[in-house]
């Protein structure tokens, strides 16, 4: 009982610490979860699978993480985060395994079937490993919003920088090793990561009463449900032209595997550099919500406008357009990083003490609800019309996301 109470009680030095090994353990799966998407994506492109294919095989694995969030933050409370922590990494590891076993000799049919059920056991595992890090951050960081922010907004944009890196290490290990070596290399660094959380956090940090029936679960305040709303339709506008639309674009303009690899590498750094900066850039508050919120609508329209024009432009079939989309994106990745980390922070802002974890699990499941949207729509909206088609449906996504930031509450007395 006094392991648990001291877990609960926010200390300086503990809560620094055991965000430290949090944030390092989700580096290290984020990495292996970058170099993944990139593995798949590139290996069974190179095997002739159409744009429609390519999006099928990652739709289980972004379903996958929808329950899993809601699973997650209730098991987070009830048993702790950092055991949630090890069982996510330990569901990696046993998605790489099943992985690493396809073989060449297999119809196309049983090689795709085998391959979604795979990526869904892994969508599990990194959706119960980023609630249960997330949730972590409300534990430790104390109820400061201006360290909130900071450390919220370091964490997110430090993860999406290394899973940029993990694009890239994906690429080179598929040269390098193959599909099957580079999976086993990944397993092994997991491994590794696992045995140092196992002895290294608290194993009840977090630890609290949990809800005891769906309805309590699904009860959540007016200011976490539109939140996850506008979740829903920011990553559905980003995926939707991102996870096939884009790489598939610069390789049919003659980019290769590595070229794509490359770029959608340094995107993903840069956008998580911003994201890590974001306080930086957002007017903040003592109350940590008047400023906050009106900074998200901002952002969120700014974003909308982005893809509208690149749109027009791709319709009025401008020169090298694949240039245009490199610096579009450029600026789309900007406004997206700010966007991300201001809604990752109101969300924890929003969270009661009590259940964070469980609020948390439930607005990242609308986080998963959007990405399966996009993911889905990028393979039929790139093989219906192309860029042109992936972009509008971008623009109008985040217009919807936008018009749920309107109706945020900006005091704790509305939440």
């Amino acid at each position: 009982m006094t392991q648990i109470a001291s877990d609960r009680k926010y200390s300086p030095q503990n809560g620094a610490r055991n965000y430290a090994i949090v944030t390092s353990a989700y580096w290290g799966f984020t990495l292996t979860d970058g170099a993944l998407r990139m593995l798949v994506l590139l290996h069974f492109y190179r095997l002739g699978f159409s744009p429609f294919t390519l999006a099928f095989l990652f739709l289980l694995y972004e379903a996958a993480g929808i329950l899993a969030n809601l699973i997650g933050g209730w098991l987070a409370t009830r048993f702790g985060i950092a055991r949630m922590l090890m069982i996510g990494l330990s569901t990696q590891i046993i998605g790489f395994g099943l992985l690493s076993t396809l073989s060449p000799d297999w119809t196309a049919t049983m090689s795709v079937a085998w391959v979604v059920m795979s990526q869904g056991v892994c969508g599990i595992a990194k959706d119960l490993t980023k609630t249960a890090s997330k949730s972590a951050i409300k534990v430790t960081a104390g109820e400061a919003s201006g360290q909130l922010f900071k450390w919220v907004a370091w964490f997110t944009g430090s993860k999406n920088a290394m899973k940029g890196v993990g694009f890239f290490l994906g690429g080179l290990l598929l040269d390098q090793l193959g599909f099957q070596g580079s999976l086993w290399v990944m397993a092994g660094l997991l491994l590794c990561i696992l045995i140092g959380v196992a002895i290294s956090l608290p194993p009840m940090m977090g630890k609290s009463k949990a809800s005891k029936s769906a309805k309590e679960l699904f009860a959540k305040n007016k200011a976490i449900n539109l939140l996850a709303a506008a979740r829903v339709f920011l990553f559905g506008a980003r995926d939707v032209w991102f996870v096939v639309g884009v790489p598939v674009f610069l390789y049919a303009s003659g980019w290769t595997f590595t070229m794509v690899g490359g770029f959608l590498a340094s995107w993903t750094i840069g956008y998580g550099l911003v994201q890590a900066i974001a306080p930086m850039l957002v007017r903040r508050s003592q109350d940590g919500l008047s400023n906050e919120v009106p900074e998200a609508r901002k952002w969120s329209f700014m974003l909308a406008i982005i893809p509208a024009i690149l749109a027009i432009l791709v319709l009025l079939k401008v020169s090298h357009p694949e240039w245009v989309v490199v610096i579009g994106l450029g600026l789309f990745g900007f406004a997206f990083a700010v966007n991300s980390s201001v809604h990752s922070y109101l969300i924890l802002a929003y969270a009661g003490s009590e259940k964070a974890a469980e609020d948390v699990g439930f607005y990242y499941a609308a986080n998963a609800a959007g990405r399966f949207m996009g993911t889905l729509l990028s393979g039929l909206l790139y093989q219906w019309g192309g860029l042109l088609y992936s972009l509008g449906g971008s623009a109008m996504m985040l217009l919807i996301c936008w018009v749920f930031t309107l109706n945020l509450p900006v005091s704790r007395s509305k939440v």
